[in-house]
C-alpha cells in the first residue's frame, strides 16, 4: 500500500519523535498509570503509522464498498441509500400487551419489529405447565398457539413490516405461526421479510434456552433453509449469534471467531442434506453486540465482514456474491448496562450505537437505560429509539461510507482481529468442528477465562464502571419501572383452557400423530408444524411431540 522508501523514513521520523519529543513531554507530563488496552485487553500502542499497515494491500484487503471482501461495507453506498432497519427488541407479558408496544414504537418512527418471547415460549412449554409457573410473560411475551399470534399483530399489515423473532430451539413452530398470521392476512409466504434467529449453536455455547439434543436440532434448522428457499425467498434463515456469546463474557475476537465457526457448522450441515450453497447462503445473517470500546468494535465489524466473505469464497465456493456478504444486526450491550446511576446508560449505548453505525450494520436495537432493574418502561424506550434517529439525522456520520476507513488504528486493528479470529477457527477445526468443541468444553472455557479476567479487572479497578467502582454517588429506590402485572399468567393459562375447548381437537390430534411419524424419517418438518399450527396445536404440543422423537438436550461438559 506504500512505498518501502516512504516506510524507511517514516520509522525513522518516529523514532526521532519517540526520542526526543515523546520523551521530553513524558518527563514533564508522565501518561497514566493505566494499562493502554483495549475493551478486550490487547495492547494498545501510543501511535499508529502507515508502518503499522505495511503489509496490507488496498485492493486486495479493502477494496470499495460494496465489493469483495465488502471490509467497507455491503452495499455500495450505504446510508446515503436507506438507514439501517432501527428495531427495537420488545415483547411482555400478554400478546395483546405487546401489540400496544409494537404499534406505539412503529409511530415513533421504528422501522422494523423485533419480537421478545418470554422464557416458557422459547423452550418450548406452554403457559399452563408446571415448568413455566412464575415466568409467564416475564422477560419476553408468551405464545402458546396460533390465536396468541394473531393478537401479537393485530392491525400490523405484515406485508409492510419486516420482523425479526428471537427464538431458537422452537423456531420452526414460530415461524409456521408467523406464516399463518400473514395467510389471514392476506399475504403469501414469499411476500414476507425478516429474520428467524434459528441458531441453537450458540444456545449450547453461552445461553442455555435448549430443548433438543445437536443433531435433531440441526436438522430443524436445515428444514428451515430448505423451506424458506421454496417458499419464502426474501427471509433471512438464520440470525448466527455473537451477541449472546459476547454477553456470556467472551472478548471481541472471540465474538468473531465463535460466530463465524458457527456460521461454517451452519453451511456444512446444508450442504451435507445437499442443499447448494448459492441456494441457501444469500438469506444467511447474524447478529453482533456493540460493546464499550469504540474503535474496537467498528474494527470488529469490518474484520468479521472481511473474514466471512473469504471463508464463503475460498472454504465453500461460492459463486453468488450475496453468499459472500456478512451482513447483520447490531443490538447494543446489555452487559454493560449498571443499576446505578441509570442514566448513564443512555451514554452507554449512544457509544456503542456508533460504533455499530460506524462500522456498518444493516439494523440496529438500542438498549433502554433501566433494563438492568427491568423490562424497559415507555419513555425509556423512546429514548433509546431517538438516540439512533439522532445518529442518524443529526451526527453526520451517515453521510460518508466507512468514514473511519484508512485510519492507521482502526485498520490496524481490524487486521488484528481478522487474524486472531483465523486462528480460533483453525483450532476449531482442529479439535472437529463447532459440536465437537462445544461437547469438549473448549469454547465455553475460552468464553469463561475472558469473563472472570474482566470482571477481576473491574473488582481490582484496574477497568473503570464510572458509578460502579468509581464516581460514586448516594441513590434512592428506582421509580417508574415497568412490572408485569402477575395476573398475565393466570390469564394466559384461562386462555389457554378456552382454546383447547373449542378447537378441533381430532384435527390436532391427527395432524400431530402425522408429525410424530414424519419426525421419525428424514422428510421436512415445516409443512407438518405448518398444519399443527393451524388447526391450533399449541407450541407445548408440538414441541412435545419432538421431545419424544428427538430426546432432549443435556449439558454434560467437563471443564
Amino acid at each position: 500500500m506504500f512505498d518501502k522508501e516512504e516506510m524507511k523514513k517514516i520509522k525513522q521520523l518516529k523514532n526521532e519523535w519517540e526520542n526526543n519529543v515523546v520523551q521530553k513531554t513524558l518527563k514533564r507530563f508522565p501518561e497514566r498509570k493505566d494499562k493502554f488496552v483495549t475493551g478486550s485487553g490487547k495492547k494498545v500502542e501510543r501511535l499508529y503509522t502507515p508502518v503499522d499497515l505495511e503489509e496490507s494491500d488496498h485492493n486486495k484487503d479493502l477494496n470499495f464498498p460494496g465489493q469483495y471482501p465488502y471490509t467497507r461495507g455491503v452495499q455500495p453506498t450505504m446510508y446515503r441509500g436507506r438507514f439501517w432497519t432501527m428495531r427495537q427488541y420488545a415483547g411482555f407479558g400478554t400478546a395483546e400487551e405487546s401489540n400496544k408496544r409494537y404499534k406505539y414504537l412503529l409511530n415513533q418512527g421504528q422501522t422494523g419489529l423485533s419480537v421478545a418471547f418470554d422464557l416458557p415460549t422459547q423452550i418450548g412449554y406452554d403457559s399452563d405447565h408446571t415448568m413455566s409457573l412464575g415466568e409467564v410473560g416475564k422477560v419476553g411475551v408468551a405464545i402458546d398457539s396460533l390465536k396468541d399470534m394473531e393478537m401479537l399483530f393485530d392491525g400490523i399489515s405484515l406485508d409492510k413490516v419486516s420482523t425479526s423473532m428471537t427464538i431458537n430451539a422452537p423456531a420452526p413452530v414460530l415461524l409456521a405461526m408467523y406464516i399463518a398470521v400473514a395467510e389471514k392476512q392476506g399475504v403469501a409466504p414469499d411476500k414476507l421479510k425478516g429474520t428467524i434467529q434459528n441458531d441453537v449453536l450458540k444456545e449450547y455455547i453461552a445461553r442455555g434456552t435448549y430443548i433438543f439434543p445437536p443433531a435433531p436440532s440441526m436438522r430443524l434448522i436445515t428444514n428451515i433453509f430448505e423451506f424458506c428457499f421454496k417458499e419464502m425467498p426474501l427471509w433471512n434463515t438464520i440470525s448466527i449469534s455473537g451477541y449472546h456469546i459476547r454477553e456470556a463474557g467472551a472478548t471481541a475476537v472471540q465474538e468473531v471467531a465463535f460466530t463465524l465457526a458457527d456460521g461454517i457448522a451452519y453451511v456444512d450441515a446444508a450442504i451435507k442434506i445437499g442443499l447448494k450453497v448459492d441456494d441457501f447462503a444469500p438469506r444467511l445473517s447474524f447478529f453482533f453486540n456493540a460493546h464499550n470500546d469504540l474503535l474496537e468494535e467498528v474494527a470488529k465489524f469490518r474484520a468479521a465482514r472481511r473474514l466471512w466473505a473469504k471463508i464463503m469464497k475460498e472454504r465453500f465456493g461460492a459463486k453468488n456474491e450475496k453468499s459472500l456478504m456478512l451482513r447483520f444486526h447490531t443490538q447494543t450491550a446489555g452487559c454493560t448496562l449498571t443499576a446505578q446511576q441509570a442514566d448513564n446508560n443512555i451514554a452507554r449505548v449512544t457509544i456503542q450505537a456508533l460504533a455499530a453505525v460506524l462500522g456498518g450494520t444493516q439494523s440496529l436495537h438500542t438498549n433502554s437505560r433501566d433494563e438492568a432493574l427491568a423490562l424497559p418502561a415507555e419513555d425509556s424506550v423512546r429514548i433509546a429509539l431517538r438516540t439512533q434517529q439522532l445518529l442518524a439525522y443529526e451526527s453526520g456520520v451517515t453521510e460518508t461510507v466507512d468514514p473511519l476507513a484508512g485510519s492507521y488504528y482502526v485498520e490496524t486493528l481490524t487486521n488484528e482481529i481478522e487474524k486472531q479470529a483465523l486462528e480460533y477457527i483453525e483450532k476449531i477445526d482442529k479439535i472437529g468442528g463447532v459440536t465437537q468443541a462445544i461437547e469438549k468444553g473448549f469454547i465455553q472455557q475460552e468464553i469463561q477465562n475472558s469473563a472472570y479476567q474482566y470482571q477481576k479487572d473491574i473488582e481490582e479497578s484496574k477497568r473503570i464502571v464510572v458509578g460502579v467502582n468509581k464516581f460514586k454517588i448516594k441513590e434512592g429506590s428506582p421509580k417508574g419501572l415497568l412490572k408485569v402485572n402477575p395476573e398475565v399468567g393466570r390469564r394466559q393459562v384461562e386462555e389457554l383452557k378456552k382454546l383447547k375447548e373449542e378447537r378441533d381437537n381430532h384435527k390436532v390430534k391427527e395432524n400431530l400423530k402425522l408429525l410424530e411419524k414424519t419426525a421419525k424419517t428424514d422428510a421436512n418438518l415445516m409443512p407438518l408444524i405448518l398444519d399443527c399450527v393451524k388447526s391450533y396445536a399449541t407450541l407445548g404440543e408440538i414441541c412435545d411431540i419432538l421431545r419424544s422423537i428427538f430426546g432432549e438436550y443435556k449439558e454434560s461438559v467437563k471443564l
